[in-house]
């Protein structure tokens, strides 16, 4: 089976947990996905949690005919450092040939600060936040507040909304749908899955 990959942008000081749901979901068997990672270049990269990841290609040697499903961005903080933005021309291909993009926390921020939310409904860490952290963000009319929003090739969620971000990911390269999806939510997010009158044996 030819696997499709998904590509994580990340940098010194990622959240690595802000993307961990969604890539161990992406990454099993049978998804037909590939989780790979990417930075500004191949030197490896610390996470806020003290994880060392090296990265599967650079920037500098990334070839852009590669054909992969989706952008994922996990926030940190790397986005305070201006050499890291220079994956907006990566996220500028993405958008030109409609892949996916899905960030999260600060990395929000960095789209907001290029106009890449300007014209997509979007939220991150709050209007405010978005709006001193990006000063170049026109986005305030298409400004949801919610944990995660997805519209059209854009997905963005706040930095407390991993699981909703994961969620929204999920049903957009539709490896899990309706109530399956339901399902997995719930089982992150309240620790069991309910049980209903059809799982009862009578």
């Amino acid at each position: 089976m030819c696997m499709k990959k998904v590509m994580v942008f990340i940098t010194d000081g990622f959240a690595d947990w802000e993307a961990s749901y969604v890539t161990a979901e992406l990454n099993k068997q049978g998804t037909g996905f590939q989780v790979q990672t990417m930075a500004i270049d191949k030197h490896p990269k610390t996470s806020m949690g003290g994880l060392t990841v090296l990265p599967d290609y650079s920037l500098k040697d990334f070839p852009f005919k590669l054909d992969f499903a989706m952008l994922i961005i996990p926030g940190g903080t790397g986005w305070r450092e201006k050499k890291n933005h220079q994956v907006k021309k990566l996220v500028s291909f993405c958008f030109e040939h409609n892949i996916p993009v899905a960030a999260i926390c600060d990395a929000t921020t960095f789209l907001g600060n290029y106009g890449f939310l300007d014209q997509n409904k979007h939220t991150g860490n709050s209007l405010a936040y978005l709006k001193e952290g990006a000063p170049n963000y026109r986005g305030d009319e298409n400004y949801i507040e919610k944990q995660s929003v997805s519209d059209g090739c854009l997905i963005t969620a706040n930095g407390s909304g991993a699981l909703e971000f994961s969620k929204d990911i999920l049903n957009k390269l539709n490896v899990l749908k309706s109530k399956e999806l339901e399902e997995w939510y719930a089982l992150f997010k309240n620790g069991f899955i309910p049980i209903t009158g059809e799982h009862i044996e009578k």
